[in-house]
């Protein structure tokens, strides 16, 4: 194998596993976060239990628009059924390819 295409290779594995780890320290360090404690930075130490206070929310969902499940799920699968398609296509051309170059030789 050409030595060339072997760093290529890994030059590209490389960039793949950095991209990877940056993205994941990029999307955990707001899922690690954790809120101010109560009291202020110290409050941890110096936090005196007060009696609790009781609010009440009332949340009402609004749905004026979107897309149901199922046409979500539709979609899914039309593009994984495309994706494979062109995949075989591409793959028998290539071989077609490689099999009229080796028959001229």
């Amino acid at each position: 194998m050409n030595p060339i295409r072997t760093i290529r290779r890994l030059a590209v594995l490389l960039a793949g596993l950095a991209a990877t780890v940056l993205a994941s320290i990029i999307t955990a360090s707001a899922a690690f976060a954790w809120p101010d404690p109560p009291g202020g930075p110290a409050g941890l130490y110096h936090f005196r239990p007060t009696t609790p206070v009781v609010t009440r929310t009332v949340t009402h969902t609004v749905v004026t628009g979107g897309m149901p499940g199922w046409q979500i799920t539709l979609i899914a699968v039309a593009a994984a059924l495309l994706a494979a398609t062109v995949a075989v296509l591409a793959d028998r051309a290539r071989a077609s390819c490689r099999q009229a170059a080796t028959a001229a030789a």
